[in-house]
C-alpha cells in the first residue's frame, strides 16, 4: 500500500462535475493498493496517519495530531501511485492491486478510519476525479 498524505487547510474532490467529498483542516490521503496488501496493512497505515503529529502547536512546533486539531480525512483512491516508469516512456501498473481487491481495501481503509471516530469523506473509486486542495505548509508525507 502506498499513501501520499498532504496536510491541508481544505480539500475537495469532484466526479462528473459534482463535489463528492470535501473537508476543512485535515489530510488529503491519496491511497494506492498493491497486489500483496491486506486489511492489516490498512489498519497499520490508518493508525499511523491518525496518530501522526504534523500539525503545529501554539509554539509553532510540529507536535499535534489529527485529533488534536479536530481534523478530517479526504481519502481518494489513486492506483497511479504504483506506476513503474523504469523502462520506456509509458508506465506500467503491474504492481497495482486488481480493481475488486483495491476497491474492497480502499473502502475498508475509509471505514476503519471512521471506526476510530474520524470524519471521513471519500472520492468515488475508479471514477475520473478532480481534486482541489490548499496544501498547508506545504506538508506532504509518503507512507508505505
Amino acid at each position: 500500500m502506498k499513501i501520499v498524505l498532504q496536510r491541508v487547510s481544505s480539500a475537495s474532490v469532484k466526479a462528473d462535475g459534482k463535489i463528492c467529498g470535501s473537508i476543512g483542516i485535515g489530510y488529503l490521503v491519496l491511497i494506492g493498493v498493491g497486489n500483496d496488501d491486506t486489511e492489516e496493512d490498512c489498519r497499520r497505515l490508518a493508525d499511523k496517519i491518525i496518530n501522526l503529529r504534523i500539525f503545529s502547536d501554539e509554539n509553532d512546533k510540529i507536535n499535534l495530531s489529527l485529533g488534536d486539531v479536530g481534523g478530517e480525512l479526504l481519502i481518494v483512491s489513486q492506483f497511479t501511485l504504483y506506476a513503474d516508469c523504469r523502462k520506456g516512456n509509458r508506465p506500467n501498473f503491474i504492481q497495482a492491486g486488481k480493481p475488486d481487491k483495491a476497491e474492497r481495501l480502499y473502502n475498508y481503509f475509509a471505514d476503519y478510519c471512521r471506526s476510530k471516530g474520524k470524519h471521513v469523506e471519500t472520492g468515488i473509486f475508479g471514477a475520473d476525479m478532480k481534486v482541489e486542495l490548499v496544501n498547508d505548509g506545504p506538508f506532504t508525507v509518503v507512507l508505505e
